[in-house]
């Protein structure tokens, strides 16, 4: 790093309130209004800070609709200089860290609460979203054959759980909602053999209910674009899948359709496929197979199937 750099770094961190913003995502993303609730200061101050930190190449900028989130940028070659500088003045903003660890913590909360409360009706607007496409189906013929354990990450109702059943000796569903888990129980209860195969637990998907390896095949259905940091989930898929397991993911690709924010819960408006992409490479999975399938709202889907690196 040239000593031009050095100083454009210097000169941008030369400011308490830049310099608690940018250890701040460091650590975190978050958008404009939480660095303002989180700072408690006005919108155009945090936005100018926020313009010159990413000017100096320390933030970059991530659009999602009418939302824009930021983060420290990840791809430059200079993050080894500023790691050790930024781990070690962490230690002094433990508050302003406390803070948006809760931020993130209130998000998980707020989609666990909205999942709990339009359970009996999330079969119904899962169907308004994909209309006569069985996703369902799409993700049976890609589970492998005499499958030991399938796991359906964020199983919802329990509406894939029965095709896992069908191919796989032993399936785990998650959810972090208990109300959705109480309607997947329920689909299952009146199956003696079923309900002895499946197992429901509960759990958030950033940290999952499952043993390293444990899972042959696992599903994450529409579920990445309510999370607050994706990657987390799928290294998390990785870390439970066996050597040479498989992973199928479905999830919007980009879009501008802002109400699904209001009405399914959605905190992003669909990935890239070169998101998704590098969210693999980063957790050792290679995609395999990708297709994209056109549903309900103008909306598309990505159809992934990645394999675990051995």
């Amino acid at each position: 790093m040239n000593i031009n750099d050095t100083l454009k770094y210097f000169k941008a961190l030369a400011d308490e309130t830049r310099l608690r913003i940018a250890i701040i995502l460091w650590h975190y993303e978050l958008s404009v209004n939480e660095l303002v609730t989180l700072l408690n200061m006005g919108q155009s101050r945090i936005s100018r800070h926020l313009k010159i930190l990413t000017d100096a190449a320390l933030l970059q900028a991530r659009r999602d609709g009418l939302w824009v989130f930021y983060r420290a940028t990840e791809e430059s070659a200079d993050r080894s200089f500023l790691e050790p500088i930024f781990n070690k003045i962490s230690k002094d903003a433990k508050d302003d860290l406390d803070m948006a660890a809760r931020i993130i913590d209130e998000r998980a909360m707020k989609t666990r609460q909205f999942f709990n409360t339009i359970a009996e009706d999330w079969d119904e607007l899962n169907r308004e979203v994909l209309g006569e496409f069985s996703l369902s189906n799409a993700i049976q013929q890609n589970i492998p054959k005499k499958c030991a354990v399938a796991v359906d990450l964020g199983c919802g109702t329990g509406e894939v759980l029965g095709k896992l059943l069908e191919a796989s000796q032993t399936v785990i569903g998650v959810d972090g909602s208990p109300r959705m888990l109480e309607l997947a129980r329920r689909r299952f209860h009146e199956s003696e053999r079923k309900s002895s195969q499946l197992s429901l637990r509960i759990g958030e998907l950033d940290h999952l209910p499952l043993r390293d390896g444990e899972a042959n095949f696992a599903c994450i259905n529409l579920v990445l674009h309510h999370l607050s940091d994706p990657q987390i989930a799928i290294e998390e898929i990785s870390r439970i899948l066996a050597p040479q397991g498989l992973v199928f993911i479905s999830d919007f690709t980009q879009h501008k359709v802002e109400t699904m924010r209001q009405t399914y819960g959605d905190r992003w408006l669909g990935f890239s496929t070169e998101s998704l992409e590098y969210y693999l490479a980063n957790a050792g999975l290679s995609p395999i197979k990708h297709t994209i399938e056109n549903v309900h709202l103008g909306l598309k889907i990505h159809l992934l199937l990645a394999q675990k690196n051995i």
